[in-house]
């Protein structure tokens, strides 16, 4: 693992300082950021009767890096 500069390690604090100054709420709404993912986003409501089945329809249906791919 890299480690950090002392550079960086300052700016950071810097970054985490200046959030913990910001109220709450402004903290709540800029920490969730809302990231489409294919298929899931795109259907209703999915019911499955095993957890095989469940496993099944993720490894044929979802891309790789959404990471619901089973290795079971």
């Amino acid at each position: 693992m890299d480690e950090f500069t002392e550079t960086e390690l300052n700016e950071l604090h810097a970054d985490f300082e200046a959030a913990q100054r910001r109220p709450l709420k402004t903290r709540l709404r800029s920490a969730f950021i809302k990231t489409y993912k294919p298929v899931l986003d795109d259907g209703t409501v999915r019911t499955f009767n095993t957890m095989r089945e469940y496993r099944q329809w993720c490894n044929e249906r979802l891309p790789d890096w959404l990471g619901y791919q089973s290795t079971h």
